[in-house]
């Protein structure tokens, strides 16, 4: 059943990938006018989120911006499928990253690197980080249950040479690496809330204390990670601009959780900045400290 599910979609998964910008954009149209006004995709999820996280802004406020985000889900989600046939030209168009030296730098130090991320603006995009460096690019991924979709997922987000790693296979990867002197860098998006069973740490997030994700920082504070933080701004519809924030290159001197406090704040700066670009479909405050 899996494999007759991927057979009838991947034909048109390649189509829309082919598209011109002009149409496909017009067919995300379509799909954000089923999805949220049709199907309404975990409306009350998204609904709840915001007014949690932005309680000062007027209904009408909150309103704009969760269409909003509905709008650019399905952008994003449609760029993902893009990623299968657009070219390195384009891409770079597309995606800038304003400040490279940050990475350069650290790359003359012969330190791997931490590169944290939120699912905000083009996370997917930050793929094309790979061509620009010369450590190996590590992307982690959940795991999809379909193991033919999940092979396209790793082959679309692998592209420009980027290793895919799952979640439950970074700490052996990380360790592995260390210890062979393989230089890479490890791109994490650790914003949203951990399984119930894995609570380690709980932080202020939007004003909510909820539990947050620390694997990425005790990692770093094992190894010796310099960490940075990916800031994505989409610039207008299909394009994105990234621009590096240290957040330390010494991690063991940092105290507990400094790091992902750090993080953290960095997420919140972002949604303030522009909140419809954040992806609030996901349960991030389903565990929360009244």
């Amino acid at each position: 059943m899996q494999f007759l599910i991927f057979i009838i979609a991947y034909p048109f998964i390649w189509i829309i990938s082919m598209l011109p910008f002009r149409i496909f954009y017009l067919l995300s149209d379509v799909v954000y006018f089923l999805i949220y006004y049709v199907i309404g995709y975990r409306k009350k999820t998204v609904r709840a989120n915001i007014a949690l996280a932005l309680p000062h802004l007027s209904p009408e406020e909150r309103l704009s911006i969760e269409k909003k985000s509905y709008h650019h889900l399905c952008d994003m989600f449609m760029e993902m499928t893009k990623t299968m046939t657009i070219s390195s030209e384009e891409m770079n168009k597309r995606f800038v990253i304003t400040n490279l030296e940050v990475i350069k730098e650290y790359e003359k130090k012969e330190k791997s690197i931490m590169l944290l991320a939120s699912h905000y603006a083009s996370w997917e995009w930050l793929i094309t980080l790979n061509q620009k460096i010369s450590y190996q690019g590590v992307g982690v991924y959940k795991k999809i249950a379909n193991k033919y979709f999940d092979k396209l997922i790793r082959d679309i987000r692998s592209k420009y040479n980027t290793e895919l790693v799952a979640t439950n296979k970074t700490i052996p990867l990380i360790s592995h690496n260390q210890k062979n002197g393989i230089l890479s860098i490890y791109g994490l998006a650790s914003d949203q809330s951990p399984k119930a069973g894995r609570i380690f740490h709980w932080d202020s997030f939007m004003g909510i204390e909820v539990p947050v994700h620390t694997g990425a920082e005790m990692l770093a504070k094992k190894h010796d990670l310099n960490v940075i933080f990916a800031k994505v701004k989409k610039v207008k519809r299909g394009y994105y601009e990234a621009t590096l924030v240290p957040l330390s290159d010494d991690p063991k001197s940092v105290p507990d959780f400094g790091i992902t406090h750090a993080f953290i704040k960095e997420v919140e700066k972002q949604i303030y900045e522009a909140p419809e670009y954040y992806f609030w479909t996901h349960k991030r405050w389903k565990h929360r400290r009244q």
